[in-house]
């Protein structure tokens, strides 16, 4: 298997969860509250919550630094 067969299947799999770490994160304004809708108190992150960001932030560190790599190569 070749270096370039890795990043490319490393970065579609850090790409997916990428993705699916960003989506299952319930803060920011939804459609209704962008039009006007009910405003929402912002605290500070706990538990699951604090622990899905910070997974967020590493995978995307990985998905730049595999596309560094990829790119450099």
């Amino acid at each position: 298997m070749s270096i370039d067969k890795i990043l490319i299947a490393g970065q579609v799999i850090v790409g997916v969860l990428l993705m699916v770490a960003i989506l299952l994160q319930t803060r920011g304004a939804s459609l209704g509250e962008s039009f006007g809708g009910s405003g929402v108190f912002y605290g500070t992150r706990r538990g699951p919550e604090k622990t899905l960001y910070q997974i967020t932030i590493v995978l995307g560190i990985i998905f730049v630094l595999i596309s560094l790599a990829f790119f450099f190569i």
